[in-house]
């Protein structure tokens, strides 16, 4: 009768563990997520300041401009209502509209010697940065939880509490790509 108490007190035990890692790892994900979402803001707060420090110099890129103004509504529209997939999406479409913006300063001297448009220059590779450092934490934390949830035994736990994998926040093949260079 006690061999019987202990075993379930030690499966007890294990369960208990065992639930309280997985809750730990998605609570680590969803402020690891969090730290994500910080740093999309900061990004779609410098937007309207470098389409407003360009546009005071630059007469011939109004294409540009509205393309970075749309790519920021855009994610800024998928912030609630998207999945993590759509999302990343949206969010590079604007990394990649807002490099544009930046890239068009080099036909401009006077702009690109511009102390405002310097310092937010910066403080943009300051936010891919941490916005990068934040993804690749957040990905590590999914990705452990994504293993333990099919891992013997937490998929016996998992599955009662219909626990389901996580998604990554990844980039898009084309970010994978080297970039094209002419000559």
């Amino acid at each position: 009768m006690t061999t019987w108490i202990i075993v379930l007190a030690l499966v007890g035990v294990g369960v208990a563990w065992t639930f309280n890692r997985v809750i730990a790892l998605r609570h680590r994900a969803g402020a690891a997520w969090s730290d994500i979402d910080v740093q999309l803001k900061r990004r779609w707060d410098l937007v309207p300041a470098l389409v407003s420090a360009v546009k005071g110099y630059t007469t011939h890129e109004s294409e540009t401009l509205e393309q970075v103004v749309s790519a920021r509504q855009r994610a800024m529209a998928t912030a609630d209502t998207g999945s993590v997939a759509a999302r990343g999406q949206e969010e590079l479409s604007l990394a990649t509209a807002a490099n544009t913006l930046v890239a068009v300063v080099e036909d401009y001297p006077d702009l690109k010697a511009n102390e405002h448009f310097l310092e937010l220059q910066k403080s943009l590779v300051q936010v891919e940065d941490t916005l990068q450092a934040a993804r690749r934490y957040y990905n590590a934390v999914v990705r452990d939880y994504n293993v333990m949830i099919a891992s013997f035994p937490t998929l016996l736990i998992a599955g009662p509490f219909r626990w389901g994998p996580l998604e990554f926040f990844q980039i898009d093949s084309d970010e994978r790509a080297a970039p094209a260079v002419e000559l």
